[in-house]
């Protein structure tokens, strides 16, 4: 009995520590903070030792995109030193969650913001705070005590994909629609407790296919029926001003991923949206015991998104599209002369928007496959990866096909340009 009591009484030590420091910190009141000799003489950047090398792991030249499973993009050194500087000190994490969200939300436009762990963190606390606000339910209530209440998010069937498990994590199932009509009887039926429109998969001058419901169509049924909207624009920076334009247009709740054009840290991202649905989100954020407990987003990562929200807005659209033309202009001279290729700049419409080169060629005039080009150029060294959706047919605003190479230049590193299109030339020529 005395073990057990000991257990109970630790498990509720453990869960009340937040509003027990927070006791604690008015207490403290302005007593001075107490820095050791070491924290105190440790320098604020460090070279640091090389762990990709030590680890045995390559480093890539990334002319694909910002892509999780490429680690996605580098942090700008104003950014990194920012995280740097986090990391020295500790402090409470809700007061940091909490400020931080506030002065996103300010500076982005919108009436509330949470700090996340990425777009896909993001859409679960969205999820839950939707599940919450529909249901009138405890963040604790998730999701294993929901039988027989709302649990409906409302999809197009265009917009279905991997990330509608961020949303299952709550408890929350899908109900597909095609139609208009499908939308409206989904929404009338009184089960919903959020849309989720997936940003990319709408073309931004017409509907990709003529059963989709637009974005104005699609907020203006869902809100008839009180139904809150998310949408998931994890990809959609730059433009700059996508931070504020969909919530500025209607949407409930927007993600957005912190380590893609943003270039905050990949494990980042932002919920923005209405105030009394962003403190839902955040109550299931980490480190409190709701589903986004698991989704923990430390202080460096908390600094390093706020950093990063300064950086985009200290450009304008121009400065943010910085020189990717001209390392689109150095490869495209390297393969110029190419017997059959031909080379195209397209800029995405949404989703990576950003120039991306098309080099297009015939592979019974070159002797060589765009299978064969991308194994040469992932085999050699520095290992190169192309975009994803070299050889693939058209999507997501990249006309490419079988015959086509996609480079990303967006996350090239200074002088990588120019080794990219010596290795594209070469594998072109079979002179690898």
């Amino acid at each position: 009995m005395g073990t057990s009591n000991q257990s109970q009484a630790h498990l509720s030590s453990r869960r009340d520590f937040v509003r027990l420091a927070g006791g604690a910190a008015a207490a403290l009141g302005s007593a001075p903070a107490l820095v050791s000799a070491e924290t105190a003489a440790a320098p604020t950047t460090h070279p640091g030792e090389d762990y990709y090398e030590k680890l045995g792991v390559p480093k890539i030249i990334n002319a694909a995109g910002t892509y999780t499973a490429l680690t996605a993009a580098c942090m700008p050194p104003v950014v990194l030193a920012a995280v740097q500087q986090a990391a020295l000190h500790p402090v409470r994490l809700h007061d940091l969650q909490t400020k931080a969200g506030e002065y996103v939300a300010k500076r982005l436009r919108c009436e509330g913001a949470v700090i996340t762990s990425g777009a896909s963190g993001a859409i679960s606390i969205a999820t839950a705070a939707c599940m919450q606000h529909a249901n009138n339910i405890r963040f604790l209530d998730m999701p294993q005590a929901i039988d027989g209440k709302k649990n409906q998010v409302i999809v197009q069937r265009a917009h279905r994909y991997g990330y509608d498990h961020a949303m299952f994590l709550c408890g929350a199932r899908v109900t597909e629609v095609v139609t208009r009509d499908d939308y409206k009887r989904a929404c009338a039926a009184g089960q919903g407790i959020m849309t989720n429109f997936f940003n990319a998969a709408e073309e931004e001058d017409g509907l990709a296919g003529t059963a989709q419901i637009g974005r104005e169509e699609w907020l203006r049924v869902a809100h008839e029926h009180g139904i809150p909207c998310h949408l998931d624009a994890a990809a959609d920076m730059p433009p700059i001003s996508n931070l504020w334009k969909y919530t500025g247009m209607g949407f409930d709740l927007v993600s957005f991923s912190g380590g893609k054009g943003m270039r905050g840290p990949q494990n980042a991202g932002l919920l923005l949206g209405k105030k009394h649905l962003t403190d839902l989100a955040a109550q299931n954020n980490n480190p409190g015991d709701g589903v986004g407990r698991g989704m923990k987003v430390a202080k460096e990562q908390i600094v390093g998104m706020v950093a990063a929200v300064d950086w985009v807005l200290s450009h304008t659209e121009e400065s943010m599209q910085g020189d990717y033309q001209k390392r689109v202009d150095v490869v495209t001279h390297a393969v110029k002369g190419i017997p059959s290729v031909r080379t195209e700049t397209v800029v995405p419409k949404i989703a990576n928007h950003v120039p991306h080169l098309l080099i297009r060629f015939d592979p019974a005039v070159t002797g060589v496959t765009t299978a064969q080009i991308v194994t040469a150029l992932r085999s050699g060294q520095p290992s190169i990866e192309l975009n994803p959706n070299t050889g693939h047919p058209p999507n997501q605003g990249i006309p490419s096909d079988a015959n086509t190479l996609v480079v990303g230049v967006w996350m090239l590193q200074p002088g990588e340009d120019a080794i990219v299109g010596r290795r594209i030339r070469a594998a072109l020529t079979k002179q690898v």
